[in-house]
């Protein structure tokens, strides 16, 4: 059985994702999903065992048993907490399946680059990065 809340750890730096986490947060009318910005100055990703390099290569979440979900999977949730079940059941067909993680894993290569940042995101790099962004 699935064990809200589901934490979600999202860049809110990228673009992209912060209008991603902001639809689901307005969908989320049961309080099913929490929210934790790995790009604020004042976030330890090493708290939750995790390296901010870790969490800007793919989407992680963590159920509240302890469970972690990474990429696709973690959108199914989502979905499937804000009442949109219909695309999780859609992104598993097996005709729709290859298309969603490849189209999934392609933006994860890429959302650097897509969202004007495209160095590479090392612990140091992501901290000083992040934050100069979030001072402008």
């Amino acid at each position: 059985m699935t064990q809200y809340p589901l934490t979600v750890f999202f860049d809110g730096a990228c673009p992209i994702c912060d209008r991603e986490i902001a639809l689901m947060k307005r969908l989320d009318r049961r309080r099913q999903l929490e929210f934790c910005d790995f790009s604020a100055r004042e976030y330890d990703a090493a708290s939750i065992g995790f390296t901010a390099a870790d969490l800007a290569t793919v989407i992680h979440a963590r159920w509240a048993d302890g469970r972690v979900i990474t990429g696709v999977e973690v959108f199914r949730a989502m979905w499937e907490a804000v009442g949109l079940r219909f695309l999780a059941k859609l992104s598993r067909l097996s005709v729709v399946e290859p298309l969603v993680l490849n189209a999934y894993a392609w933006f994860a290569r890429n959302r650097l680059r897509l969202t004007g940042r495209s160095h590479a995101c090392t612990e140091d790099s992501c901290r000083s990065a992040l934050s100069s962004r979030r001072n402008r």
